[in-house]
């Protein structure tokens, strides 16, 4: 029985009931497509129902048909700030949460603030907003999405400098595309609806493109899409709603480990071209049962298909279809595309076809087949010919445990039926299967029939039958044989996947704990190197770029290693390019003793892993994509430290120096008596009656000497306070 993910109900639940505002977004590909005025709309609707609505902040850009829409609306006064000799109109958030009405229109999401505000972005305005529980209507451009930005920039030339983050945007309740044709937009532009003056004539020549306006109108809607389709895949999975909803084309590549996949990658690719749609690669991984070169395929594959545009997703199950209608279906996804069956008519009797799966399962999903190339199916069925070596080995052992069966069953023979001692051999085959797999247990409930017929059948030590009874016993014996063969296989399989699965999830849960442990980039490199080298069993060094950003290998035994000038310049390569290189890898694998990874972070890279495998087991795709989440997560770990070091000493830096400002004004008070008085006496020694009298002039002297002592002592006190002040606290 499918059940909802309990993180989105809890989610759902805390969005329903939370205190939290709620915020609607108007949102365009461009300036003058009508956001304010289809806010100022909706405003006034809101208004006509009662609702108590208020107008925080707009900018009408002195369109008459915009400022005609206030009119009847409760207007908040701006805040007035001179700035540069320029004032400033800005949104007054103080009077916004005083007033605390229902609703608030608080117009250009993207605007930065003056000088001196609370905040440095209206979004943070909004945000608080949000958090006193006023909902919120506001606009905002395209152009102005975090996520868009350098997109916006290669298409209109045009760098956006104000953004605002995506994850502030997905926070909202409601987004309300407003669109018009670029024709239109481009009338109005002449018509003066939409900017006045030199500024219309900028744009005109700048922004106001034909082609700009086409790809932003294109890109607002795809952003508008997406949006809504993230809500609509939350919904379905929140209320537990598995059927497809069939409101937008997004479709699914199946693939295996079979050459010929990569065809329907490539066709995946033109199609998805060709409709304009998302595309997702999936493949159903079953560890234990791939063979390297399968798993190098198929990590070859999904490679490509990420370089293609396609996102990728590696599931786990058991049943092949029923896994992948499953994430079909979590995904709102219409269309699955997998490859013709290739296998024999005689396996798909005895074993299942994944096709009849898919067709009985899928429903309202849409399937489409594709075939392979000619020459991939001729590798195919070479590839399928070639057999593994017969372990002679296995065999004898398989042989020495069908006869200890039959040992035992001699010497229970007096005391049990003979549908007991089928039992004893069961127990063989099953202990076969599990330690040696399927082609020996199939080859122990053989030898279990023949050891039967022979030792316990009349007439005995002969393989003749007299009873036809007993041709039944024997082939009810190879059917259950082979079904237990079968079963532990498939059980063994699945214990390995599920210690393999264990295993990563603790070293990742591990290094993850200890990277919390410390905020310092040294300790968290030390820990990172030590959980490498333990989990993977090889030596590594890590490499960290200086204050002139020459890279030193600060961490591991670099010595040992005895590296060349060769391994260097591939580590300059990987830190510059963001991209690992390196032995095992197709980017200079001959220069190097090892492979060698990148720490990238967000912002930036902050050092370079150098691994040094004794064999080659980084060409094992599991092994290499585990060793690579180990390297991004120590990443992150050592930006953040950064960044919140950073964010200490500059908080510091600004506290220290406000507060040496603040001491050198309150000094300056205190030093202005006792120079004043100072200048006083020297005037008043200047004066001859003054210099001849030598009482007054004593006198003078001693008063000078005072407040020169007065003023030693003030200048002497205040390094040390400021001293006092930048001694950290321990």
């Amino acid at each position: 029985m499918d059940r909802p993910n309990p993180d989105n109900i809890l989610k759902m639940v805390k969005d329903e009931d939370s205190h939290r505002g709620k915020i609607k977004i108007f949102f365009g590909a461009v300036a003058g497509v009508g956001k304010t005025y289809a806010m100022l709309e909706s405003a006034r609707l809101r208004k006509k129902e009662g609702i108590d609505i208020v107008v925080g902040h707009i900018e009408t850009h002195k369109r008459v048909d915009t400022e005609s829409l206030l009119e009847g609306l409760e207007i908040l006064p701006s805040m007035i700030i001179k700035y540069k000799n320029v004032t400033l109109h800005e949104f007054d958030i103080d009077a916004a949460i005083k007033r605390n009405p229902k609703i608030i229109l608080v117009d250009e999401l993207a605007h930065t603030n003056a000088p001196g505000l609370r905040h440095t972005k209206r979004w943070q305005d909004i945000e608080e907003l949000l958090e006193k529980g006023i909902n919120v209507y506001t606009t905002l451009n395209v152009q102005h999405c975090e996520s868009v930005n350098d997109i916006v920039s290669q298409i209109t030339g045009i760098t956006v400098r104000e953004t605002v983050p995506d994850t502030f945007i997905e926070r909202s309740n409601d987004i309300e595309l407003v669109d018009l044709p670029s024709e239109e937009l481009l009338k109005r532009l002449k018509e003066g609806k939409i900017y006045l003056g030199e500024q219309k004539e900028h744009a005109a020549e700048n922004f106001f493109q034909p082609g700009n306006l086409i790809a932003l109108r294109q890109l607002a809607l795809r952003y508008t899409a997406h949006n809504v389709d993230s809500k609509l895949q939350a919904y379905k999975e929140a209320h537990s709603i598995k059927k497809i909803w069939n409101v937008s084309d997004k479709f699914l590549v199946c693939i295996s480990s079979s050459p010929t996949a990569i065809r329907l990658i490539r066709a995946g690719k033109r199609i998805a071209s060709n409709l304009k749609v998302d595309w997702i690669v999936a493949y159903v991984e079953i560890p234990a049962f791939l063979k390297e070169e399968d798993k190098k395929r198929i990590s070859d594959m999904m490679r490509l298909a990420e370089t293609l545009g396609a996102e990728t997703a590696t599931l786990s199950g058991q049943d092949v279809a029923e896994t992948l209608i499953s994430y079909a279906r979590s995904k709102n996804i219409t269309k699955i595309i997998i490859g013709k069956p290739l296998r024999p008519r005689w396996k798909e009797f005895f074993f299942g076809s994944v096709i009849d799966n898919f067709a009985r399962k899928s429903d309202e999903i849409d399937l489409y087949l594709l075939s392979g190339d000619r020459q991939h199916d001729e590798i195919i069925k070479s590839t399928s010919m070639k057999i593994s070596p017969f372990s002679w080995k296995n065999f004898g052992f398989t042989i020495g445990i069908i006869f200890l069966c039959t040992i035992i069953n001699k010497l229970l023979l007096s005391s049990l039926a003979l549908v007991n001692l089928i039992l004893i051999y069961f127990s063989g085959v099953t202990c076969v299967a599990f330690r040696y797999g399927r082609r020996m247990s199939i080859i122990a409930s053989f030898l279990s029939v023949l050891f039967f017929d022979f030792f316990f059948v009349p007439p005995y030590f002969s393989f003749a039958v007299t009873d036809v009874e007993y041709f039944i016993t024997f082939i009810v014996m190879l059917i259950v044989g082979f079904t237990i063969a079968h079963l532990t296989g498939q059980l063994k399989r699945q214990t390995i996947a599920m210690r393999l699965r264990e295993d990563r999830t603790q070293a990742l849960y591990s290094i993850s704990r200890d990277l919390s442990k410390s905020s310092y980039p040294d300790e968290l490199f030390k820990i990172a190197l030590n959980h490498i080298q333990n989990f993977f069993k090889c030596r590594a060094v890590i490499y960290i770029p200086d204050i002139n950003n020459n890279l030193t290998a600060n961490f591991g035994e670099i010595k040992e290693l005895n590296l060349s000038a060769n391994d260097y310049t591939v580590v300059e390569w990987v830190y510059e390019h963001k991209k690992n290189a390196g032995k095992n890898t197709d980017t200079l694998p001959g220069w190097s003793k090892g492979m060698y990874l990148p720490f990238t972070g967000v912002e930036k890279t902050v050092g370079v892993l150098g691994i040094f495998p004794e064999d080659d087991k980084f060409k094992d795709p599991d092994q290499l994509h585990m060793l690579e989440m180990f390297v991004n997560q120590t990443a992150l770990a050592v930006e953040g430290a950064e960044l919140a070091r950073a964010a200490i000493d500059a908080k510091s830096n600004i506290e220290n120096e406000r507060f040496k400002n603040l001491l050198l004004t309150t000094f300056s008070y205190e030093l202005q008596d006792p120079l004043t008085s100072i200048s006083d006496v020297a005037a008043e020694l200047s004066k001859p009656e003054n210099i001849n009298d030598e009482s007054k002039r004593n006198m003078l002297i001693k008063k000078m000497q005072y407040e020169i002592n007065i003023l030693n002592k003030n200048v002497n006190e205040l390094p040390n306070i400021i001293d006092t002040r930048n001694k950290p606290n321990l």
